[in-house]
């Protein structure tokens, strides 16, 4: 008897299938990072081209656009760019991404669960 449920459970869990109904809505956008403090030319190229300061932005692009928008992916990490720094004396330069662009995302409106009002 149980085993007879067990694979009667067991055949109806491998021929249903999951609908994906979710829809989203993409958004490419092209932005630039801040500049970083007075450093030596090196360190604050480093520091400018480090990953995590790439996906730091990537997700404030994103999350600027508004309730529920996440990153989707990094298109391209963009031109580095230095300019001296003003009153520093030395190899000091401040180094930033120009033109970053980044694909964003956010779940359709009305594409899952029930519209407010509707039964």
């Amino acid at each position: 008897m149980k085993l007879q449920k067990i694979s009667c459970l067991l055949v109806l869990l491998l021929t249903s299938s999951a609908a994906v109904a979710t829809e989203y809505v993409y958004r490419d956008l092209m932005a630039n990072t801040l500049p970083s403090l007075c450093m030596a030319e090196s360190a604050a190229q480093e520091n400018a081209q480090k990953q995590y300061t790439v996906d730091k932005y990537s997700k404030i692009f994103c999350q600027k656009q508004g309730y529920g928008w996440h990153v989707e992916g990094i298109k391209d990490t963009g031109k580095l760019i230095c300019t001296d720094c003003k009153g520093e004396t030395g190899n000091k330069k401040q180094c930033h991404l120009e033109d970053v662009t980044v694909t964003c995302k956010r779940i359709k409106p009305g594409s899952v669960g029930m519209l407010p009002g509707q039964s």
